[in-house]
């Protein structure tokens, strides 16, 4: 599982001035140790509809 990176000042400004030199914005992930949620086949679908109705991407994880 993958979840939003902590980033100090000085990695923060590299992100930021490559960022600037392509013209794209770029998003940190760091590999985490967060356990997906068992969802049965219902549960799945009523995530994939809400995503769809929202326009983004859920994860179900383990609280």
């Amino acid at each position: 599982m993958w979840s939003f990176s902590k980033i100090d000042t000085e990695n923060l400004k590299a992100i930021a001035d490559l960022e600037s030199k392509l013209g794209v914005t770029l998003i940190a992930f760091s590999d985490a140790e967060i356990k997906y949620a068992d969802l049965n086949e219902d549960a799945a679908k009523e995530v994939k509809d809400l995503e769809k109705k929202l326009g983004l991407s859920l994860v179900a994880v383990k609280a």
